[in-house]
């Protein structure tokens, strides 16, 4: 059934649009010839309902975007954001009613929502259109935002559209020297969560040459922060709530140290912009085995290169942990972490 020509469906979408704003937005472009999705925005005021939330305040921008996104199939969807101070006056309103007619640039027919309460304040905002209520009771996908904002979005996972996953998605890696199960254990932990993992890049490229000793160049560990970072990029759409990442970019430029007695400023930011939510550090207690791509099986070597490895996370004021013995005890460690990490 059509309703009018125009449409709009507005909110702050906080902290994204789940899959009830999706709803309620696919029910609405069937109803009307185009639909204005407006993103209302006030940062001062979104910073203090995350004040109690597992979550960061999330910029405007992003939700432009993920709904940018979630509409780029539907052509006759347009999105929009608008500032719209919040001082709980009903001014705000007006206010923000008439920045959203000025960006929309034509009559409004049709103002959806999920709430009959906006029935009298859309009246006096729009009095030509009609207000339109879909799944008020949220049967379809028992949401809201304000549930996301509370309890964290890793434990409302499935109500957080395909798209929005990768951002909430916890990102959980393991560093350590040579041959110390780096490898083994996030693979392990990736089939324990049914989620995906990558893997360390400069083996991948060492691997290629037939081993590391005397073949590294400079340029190498640039590239491979870079294939490692696109890497990471990539598993994160297809991370299930968590993804596990064998090294990074403070581990390249260890390596650069240890075979070129060099370190890189390009290294160092890279560096500088990553992000994870949880470091496992592992211990050199477990026996060094030789894959044809390792060097430095000397315990003593092994212990000097875990320390400077160490100091360089130390700078960087990482807060790390650190976990030792055997394969099953470091598997029990860090699963006993990242459970934590999920309950959050």
């Amino acid at each position: 059934m059509t309703y009018g020509k125009v449409g709009m469906y507005g909110g702050k979408f906080l902290p994204c649009p789940h899959l009830g704003h999706v709803y309620t937005m696919i029910q609405a472009s069937t109803k009307v010839d185009e639909l204005h999705i407006i993103v209302s925005h006030d940062t001062s005021y979104e910073k203090k309902l995350f004040l109690h939330s597992p979550l960061d305040p999330i910029s405007y921008v992003n939700r432009i975007r993920w709904w940018i996104q979630l509409t780029r199939d539907l052509p006759h969807v347009h999105v929009h954001e608008i500032y719209e101070e919040q001082t709980g006056l009903f001014s705000d309103w007006v206010k923000g009613s008439e920045a959203i007619k000025k960006v929309i640039g034509k009559p409004i027919d049709v103002v959806f929502s999920s709430e009959t309460a906006y029935s009298t304040i859309f009246a006096e905002l729009y009095p030509t259109a009609k207000h339109v209520v879909i799944d008020e009771k949220r049967e379809t996908y028992p949401i809201s935002g304000t549930q996301i904002r509370t309890d964290g979005a890793i434990k409302h996972w499935h109500m957080l559209p395909k798209t929005i996953q990768p951002y909430f998605a916890k990102q959980v890696v393991v560093v350590g020297t040579e041959s110390c199960g780096k490898s083994t254990l996030v693979k392990n932990l990736a089939l324990l969560f049914n989620t995906v993992y990558v893997e360390e890049f400069g083996r991948t490229f060492y691997e290629k040459l037939g081993g590391c000793e005397g073949l590294t160049l400079p340029e190498d560990y640039p590239e491979i922060a870079f294939e490692h970072k696109y890497q990471e990029k990539m598993a994160l759409q297809q991370a299930n709530k968590v993804l596990f990442i064998d090294t990074e970019a403070t581990v390249t430029q260890y390596f650069l140290k240890l075979y070129l007695n060099q370190q890189q400023a390009i290294l160092d930011e890279i560096i500088k912009m990553q992000r994870y939510d949880l470091w496992l550090f592992l211990e050199p207690d477990v026996k060094w085995v030789n894959d044809g791509t390792r060097t430095f099986g000397e315990q003593q070597q092994r212990e000097q290169n875990h320390q400077l490895l160490k100091r360089m996370l130390d700078q960087q004021h990482i807060p790390y942990i650190s976990i030792s013995g055997n394969y099953e005890q470091r598997l029990q460690t860090a699963l006993q972490h990242v459970h934590a990490l999920l309950d959050e």
